[in-house]
């Protein structure tokens, strides 16, 4: 048995919106289990039998649209993969100074050297950013609200769509995702390439 971490892209913020209750019993009609949110923004914890990451993106989005007649983006990592993102943190005194102004932006695609450039170059006020993998860190000093560097900027800037969460929300799904995979019955396999 694997854990996840789904991610929705910009649900509940900009226009979308997703009830949590529709969209837990949408993954476990999918036969996901254990399905729980966190916040009204689009975030799960559940467990599967090793699928592949992307092929669970896609069932979900395939849903979602079909279902619940929205089209949105997921976002998923298995348990491993997120508390590998959370170790990586390259930015670990904003994480500790203000969790909340310090934001991970989970990508569909590893950004090449140029793209990283790229986005440095798009920074226009006091932002820290650094990309490691799949996730680029982004401190916000002054907070989000009034930045430049938006999440389309972002996007732009890395060739790859992406959706932000502050530290506190990854830790708590960090923590979540962690502990069902410590107490879940027998070792848990690896998700198939």
């Amino acid at each position: 048995m694997v854990t996840y971490v789904a991610l929705l892209r910009a649900v509940n913020v900009g226009g979308i919106r997703i009830a949590m209750d529709e969209l837990r019993a949408l993954a476990a009609s999918l036969g996901y289990g254990n399905v729980r949110s966190f916040l009204q923004t689009g975030n799960l914890v559940f467990d599967s039998e090793g699928e592949r990451p992307v092929a669970v993106e896609h069932r979900l989005a395939e849903a979602t649209g079909r279902r619940l007649g929205v089209r949105t983006e997921f976002f998923v990592r298995t348990s491993p993969e997120w508390t590998a993102a959370i170790e990586a943190n390259p930015l670990a005194e904003a994480a500790v100074r203000d969790p909340s102004h310090l934001v991970v932006v989970f990508l569909k695609a590893s950004p090449s050297g140029a793209e990283v450039k790229a986005l440095r170059a798009a920074v226009m006020g006091p932002e820290t950013v650094e990309v490691v993998g799949r996730q680029a860190y982004i401190a916000y000093p002054e907070g989000i609200a009034g930045s430049r560097l938006t999440l389309s900027r972002i996007e732009r800037a890395l060739g790859t769509p992406g959706t932000g969460r502050n530290w506190n929300t990854v830790r708590r799904l960090g923590a979540e995702a962690t502990d069902r995979a410590e107490s879940s019955s027998g070792p848990a396999r690896p998700a198939r390439s």
